[in-house]
């Protein structure tokens, strides 16, 4: 199949893996936002931090998709969604589940217990307003749309190299081998001509023809 050759299902399919794992790690990240050091969520209000992470979430998903020297370019479109939607999932999976968690236990932080399907139903309603929020009024969505581009430009690399490659490799290949590059050009293949027995290696040089007007040499007696 052209699709499987082109590297189209393998590439969506480790695509979509790397995006989910990405979320995850990123709602696990947001989760433990409060046990990290101030010095480093506080750094530059946050910007680098999450910058950072929208670039590594790009290159995850950019690697998951070429890994397979894909070289179809309908990946690039869903590299670009696969990186802005890691990105956004896990923030809003891991608010869901902090938010969610306060409402039992406010006293209490939030850890790894309390992932569960109960808890993040609870915290997803006040965690979708609050990043809209976000979204309007701040440049939360900044970070998507650099894990988006990221993802995009990475994979548009990796893709149009495998295609150069691929083709410079089936330009190169010529039809049979010989110096003058020409097929079926006489004494290009490096064999040795062919002699029938006894055949000598030069042709004899051929007799001049004589003729009535070609003087003849006088006899001796």
């Amino acid at each position: 199949m052209s699709h499987k050759r082109s590297g189209l299902l393998s590439g969506l399919f480790f695509g979509l893996l790397a995006a989910l794992i990405c979320a995850a790690g990123l709602g696990v990240a947001v989760l433990y936002q409060e046990s990290l050091p101030k010095a480093v969520t506080g750094f530059g209000g946050g910007v680098p931090v999450s910058l950072a992470l929208a670039l590594l979430i790009a290159v995850i998903v950019a690697l998951a998709m070429g890994a397979r020297r894909p070289r179809s370019l309908l990946l690039l479109p869903f590299a670009f969604l696969y990186g802005g939607a890691a990105f956004a999932g896990g923030q809003i999976t891991g608010l869901s589940v902090l938010l969610g968690a306060r409402a039992r236990a406010p006293e209490e932080r939030a850890g790894l217990s309390d992932v569960d399907l109960p808890t993040f139903n609870e915290g997803l309603p006040q965690a979708l307003r609050l990043y809209r929020e976000l979204l309007t009024e701040t440049t939360a969505w900044l970070y998507i749309v650099v894990a988006a581009l990221a993802a995009l430009a990475l994979l548009t690399l990796r893709v149009l190299r495998v295609r150069r490659a691929r083709s410079a490799g089936s330009a190169g290949s010529p039809d049979e081998p010989g110096d003058s590059g020409e097929p079926g050009a006489p004494g290009d293949s490096g064999k040795p001509e062919y002699r029938a027995p006894f055949e000598p290696a030069q042709p004899p040089a051929p007799k001049p023809t004589t003729d009535l007007f070609t003087p003849r040499k006088p006899a001796r007696d």
